[in-house]
C-alpha cells in the first residue's frame, strides 16, 4: 500500500435551513477549491441569533484532503 500525506484545514459553512445543511455548503464550496477531498468531521456547531430568533446555522468542520504526490 502506498504511504500519502493529508492536510487537514478547518472550514465553516453557514444555513438558515439546518446544519446538515450548514456543512453541505462548506464542502460543496470547500470543493470547488480543493481536490481530493477525503474527511469532514464535525468540530462545532452554533447557531446566531437576531431579535430573539435563529437566523442561521454554522457548522465548523475539519476537513482533509490528500497532497499529490508528483510522481
Amino acid at each position: 500500500m502506498a504511504e500519502s500525506v493529508y492536510r487537514v484545514t478547518e472550514v465553516i459553512g453557514v444555513s438558515t435551513e439546518s446544519w446538515a445543511d450548514a456543512a453541505r455548503n462548506a464542502v460543496d464550496t470547500a470543493g470547488k477549491s480543493v481536490r481530493d477531498l477525503r474527511v469532514a468531521e464535525v468540530v462545532r456547531e452554533d447557531v446566531t441569533i437576531e431579535n430573539g430568533a435563529l437566523k442561521h446555522y454554522r457548522v465548523r468542520l475539519a476537513i482533509s484532503f490528500k497532497y499529490e504526490s508528483g510522481d
